[in-house]
């Protein structure tokens, strides 16, 4: 439910880049608002723990859409070859920090307490902070302009349309919580049903806006192809932190040579694989373009929904062992997280780029948070299928969820000439 409000955030978090700070001062605000959050999460209390997961959603939403735009911004235009390698080192970024935390924080947590693994979280946040602030100068000098500000009335009419939102949703859960019939669904049942109603009423309203011409129209359409392959990869791929956790923990021997380590560094595994894997994907890229035989973006998509759901057949043995009343070895993850890794590799940095790509101008940041709503959906079917009792470690739902994936993918692959004639020049 937390991954899926991160994402979900990144739709306002892209308008407020676009309409309110721009891309790079939004980015900045956000670094220090999940500094806050985790400083927040280092006290000691229940109350304490929400807000500062609130906080963090909120900064994360703030910061995923905007330094996605940002690197963009970085290469002269949409056909630039280095586009997606340099996506794909991007990427890289990002699972050095994902690599390093679950080892660092997790390994305190568990052997000390979870306050102190905060508190060192939102240390690292600072030099984060700090660290783009001093390298800000290198960046695109238009990332510090607000594409589209926003007049006096329109500031005006945002700002009661916030209020009375707020003030509604105050109403309804004092309501709820004086009766005496409040429990934690009223809060995980209307976020995770906006996770997936949210998502297609943004791409509607995108597409049916007049002022896009016939070219922007057509790139929509074919959009909408990359955005629910992505939903149906992230529901299978964000499991990694969730379904594949529970079951190391219950089942699975997670020691090496007697030694038993932490069920949190299975997290691990995904972010050192994208670092020793992103550069030569990036570089396979580059090679291949320059031979002409890249190949297009909806078969890398295609490629990484098989990928994803040959992880969760993979699965399957390992549930298989676990039936039988014995520990599954560590490397049958191992190897899940590696498959789902390479799927990874195919689309995710992909996906990113491609939306800068394909981007309408009036919707530049916001675009990117439309891309990390895919993430929203997909965790959110995810969650309702939680909520409503369905055990996601059963063989039976594993394969389904496999079985899906690779029919997405196979049906991509087989409408790729359709997408390509859709997406106009952009390939």
């Amino acid at each position: 439910m937390y991954l899926s409000l991160v994402y979900l955030l990144t739709m306002p978090g892209g308008w407020f880049g676009d309409r309110v700070l721009g891309p790079r001062r939004t980015v900045a605000v956000a670094g220090a608002v999940i500094m806050l959050g985790h400083l927040t999460l280092a006290l000691p209390s229940a109350g304490t723990f929400y807000a500062g997961l609130g906080l963090v959603a909120i900064g994360s939403g703030l910061l995923k859409a905007n330094i996605s735009t940002m690197v963009g911004q970085l290469y002269d235009g949409p056909d630039d070859p280095r586009r997606d390698g340099g996506f794909t080192v991007f990427y890289m970024g990002i699972n050095l920090g994902a690599f390093a935390a679950p080892l660092i924080i997790g390994t305190v947590g568990e052997s000390v307490n979870w306050h102190l693994g905060f508190a060192l979280a939102a240390a690292g946040m600072g030099l984060g902070v700090l660290q783009f602030l001093l390298g800000s100068r290198h960046l695109a000098a238009h990332s510090g302009v607000v594409p589209k500000p926003l007049s006096a009335a329109e500031k005006s009419s945002t700002l009661r349309k916030a209020a009375l939102w707020a003030g509604i949703a105050a109403v309804a859960y004092a309501v709820i919580g004086f009766s005496g019939s409040y429990t934690l669904n009223w809060i995980l049942v209307p976020l995770t049903l906006l996770g997936v109603i949210v998502p297609v009423l943004v791409l509607v309203r995108i597409k049916r806006d007049r002022d896009l011409d016939r070219d922007e129209q057509s790139k929509m359409s074919a959009y909408i192809w990359f955005f629910v392959a992505a939903a149906v990869f992230w529901m299978i791929y964000d499991q990694g932190g969730s379904t594949l956790s529970i079951f190391a923990a219950a089942s699975a021997d997670n020691s090496v040579l007697g030694w038993e380590f932490p069920v949190s560094w299975y997290q691990s595994v995904n972010p050192v694989l994208i670092m020793a894997l992103a550069p030569v994907f990036a570089w396979f890229w580059l090679a291949l373009n320059r031979r002409g035989k890249e190949p297009s973006t909806i078969v890398k998509f295609g490629s990484g929904l098989v990928l994803v759901g040959a992880s969760f057949f993979l699965f399957l043995a390992p549930l298989s062992i676990a039936e039988g009343g014995h520990k599954a070895a560590a490397a049958w993850l191992v190897a899940i997280y590696f498959t789902q890794t390479v799927g990874e590799l195919l689309l995710s940095p992909v996906g990113l780029s491609v939306t800068t790509k394909m981007a309408p101008a009036k919707y530049a940041s916001q675009m990117m948070g439309v891309w990390f709503l895919a993430v929203t959906a997909g965790d959110a079917t995810t969650g309702l299928l939680s909520i409503a009792g369905v055990d996601l470690n059963r063989p039976g739902v594993v394969a389904m969820e496999a079985a899906l994936a690779v029919v997405a993918g196979v049906a991509v692959w087989m409408y790729r000439s359709k997408v390509k004639s859709l997406m106009g020049s952009v390939r």
